[in-house]
Parts: structure tokens; sequence; C-alpha cells
């Protein structure tokens, strides 16, 4: 046999026991329901979710008039007993009495040694705006000053960093012109404290790509997915810890311009939450629908669970995790109004 049949074989096998070992995962819905029953603010979205030790849960998002006004700040509710708390205002964008900015895209992560941190962005628009992070000790209960990132280094963009064996943290990124016409991601490094940045950039080419979320898989090998202007979920893949990565692809996840994420379950099974639809003239077009896929190999997908199945309206920006009791959690945009946290069995 050729080596050129022997690799085509090894292909095939593979696709075929990637199918097969899919085609049993099954989504049982455990419970449905929105964080805060009397919202404090006209708006929310983009929101984040932790667990802390002791089984809470903490949850984070953007909330006020309407995006990017400076009124705009950073919102947090933590779960416990089965209950939401009533959401408290964390972080905002006031610069100096006389200059204020709003706040984006919050993004939490538990380090290995049970240091929170929160990330976030503050500025007139995503083509303008810093990084910000403050850091908790106790599980969110107090939290240190807000801090500026280092210039140039903006943070996690809208998805969960992951961590190392080694302690090193990979923030997946991303910017965009200022003219809107180019998007591109990038990976920053730093220590297990938040310190000591480095980027690595990453080759475009002519995709529109922001806002990725880092899959893990065995050897060592790293998958990011990204949101982008191409009407598809867009994948590259890293054999080095992040070091390098390959040239852009598209998978066979459609993309309405709007934001996904992701998470490696402990038994190796790739969650993916996203917006199963095409983009449409306007912006928001395509965001009422929101769906969970799941992958073993990162390169076939299989959608599982329908989310959200509405006319209109939109449920976007997801966040997912696995809990210590092996369920799944999501929270995502529901209206622009609320935000909505969802748990999965996924078996």
């Amino acid at each position: 046999m050729s080596r050129k049949m022997v690799s085509l074989f090894i292909i095939l096998y593979t696709i075929i026991s990637s199918v097969y070992s899919q085609s049993s995962v099954q989504a049982k819905l455990l419970s449905s329901e929105l964080i805060m029953n009397a919202p404090p603010m006209a708006a929310s979205h983009a929101a984040t979710i932790i667990e802390l030790p002791g089984k809470q849960l903490l949850a984070a998002w953007f909330g006020g008039p309407f995006e990017s006004s400076p009124d705009v700040t950073i919102w947090m509710a933590r779960y416990d007993q089965g209950k939401w708390s009533q959401p408290i205002q964390v972080a905002d964008g006031i610069v100096s009495k006389t200059e204020r900015y709003a706040c984006w895209n919050p993004v939490l992560f538990l380090t290995k040694s049970n240091r929170v941190m929160l990330f976030y962005k503050v500025g007139p628009n995503p083509r303008e705006w810093w990084g910000m992070m403050k850091q908790s000790t106790n599980g969110g209960k107090t939290w240190s000053a807000a801090e500026q990132l280092p210039e140039g280094i903006l943070g996690p963009i809208k998805n969960k960093p992951i961590q190392l064996r080694t302690g090193e943290i990979l923030h997946p990124s991303s910017t965009e012109s200022t003219d809107e016409a180019v998007w591109t991601i990038h990976l920053e490094k730093s220590d297990s404290l938040g310190r000591n940045w480095e980027t690595v950039e990453i080759e475009c080419n002519d995709f529109g790509v922001i806002q990725p979320t880092i899959l893990t898989y065995p050897e060592g090998r790293l998958q990011m997915l990204s949101r982008s202007k191409q009407n598809a979920v867009i994948s590259t893949w890293s054999f080095d810890n992040g070091e390098s990565w390959t040239r852009l692809s598209p998978i066979d996840v459609p993309n309405p311009n709007s934001g996904i994420d992701a998470v490696t379950l402990r038994n190796g099974l790739q969650v993916l939450v996203f917006n199963p639809t095409r983009q449409g003239k306007d912006w928001s077009a395509g965001r009422n629908k929101l769906a969970v896929t799941i992958s073993v190999d990162g390169y076939y997908w299989r959608e599982i669970y329908t989310l959200e199945n509405n006319a209109s309206g939109e449920y976007s920006y997801p966040a997912v995790i696995q809990t210590s009791d092996g369920l799944v959690h999501i929270v995502y945009t529901a209206d622009r109004k609320n935000i909505k946290h969802v748990v999965l069995k996924i078996s």
C-alpha cells in the first residue's frame, strides 16, 4: 500500500471514529433561568462565568442605558444554594472627575491558586478601548483597585483564558482597526499573577476575526476558534503551547458575525455555543437562535441542543464552563435586557 493510500486511510478512519464517538452524545436540560428578577439597568450584554471553591458561581456582564454609554459599568452576581444574588456594580469607566467612558466585555478567570481575575475594557468603542484588570483573593467578595494593563495589551477580549501546567496564562485576544475594516486575533500571555505580558501574533490573511476562544487536546495541542465576518467559525491550531499558530481556516459551523464560546470537557469532548445562522443585512441579524454543538477532533461538529429559537430578538454572546460536578453551565445575553443561565448535562 502506498504512503498516500495509508495517509488517506488514516484520515478516513479518524473521521469515521470521530463521527461514531459523537453520535451517542446527548444534552439534557436541567435548568434555565434569568439571573435578574428586576434588572437595575436598561440593557445587559456579554456575560462571563466561573465556578468558585464551594460550588458557588460568579457571573459578570456589562450593563447600563445602552451599549457604549459612558454610564455602562461592570455588574456581578453570585450563585449560591440554587439562587442568584442581587447584582452589584464592581467596576466603572471613570477616568477623572470630568472624563468617563463605557465598560465592555468582562472576563472572569479563576487561577490554579484560586485567585479570581476580572478583565474588562474601557473606552469609547472597541476600536479605541484599553484593557483593565481587578483581582480578588477571597472569591470576589472584595477586589483590588482597577489597574490598566500594559500598553498594547488588551487582555482576553471576550472569552476565558486557559492556564498551562507551568502556571503561564494564555489569553485569547483581538483587535479592530479604527475604520473597522480589519479584524485580527492574537494571543497574549501572562504569568500566574497577571504580570509579565507578552504577545503572540497570528497571521489572519484575509479573514476578519475577533473574540477567539481556546480549546485543549491531548499531547498539548491547542485550537482557537473565532467569530468572523466570513459567515463561519474560523479555526487555527498550535502544537507548541501557543508559541505559534497555523494558517486560519473555516470549520463547518456558521457564524453571523456574533460572539461564540467553547470549553473542553474533562472527558475530552469539545463543546461550542454559537448562533447557528448566517449574517443578514442588519448587524444583529441571526442572533435570534442559539445552539450547542460538540466535537471530538475539532474538525467534525454535531449540533446537539437548541438553547433559543425565536422569530426575532437577540440571544447571543455565550460563555460556557464545566463545573466540578461535571455539568455544563452557559450564560448569555437575553434580548439585551437580562442574562440567562442554563445548565445542561452532556453525556
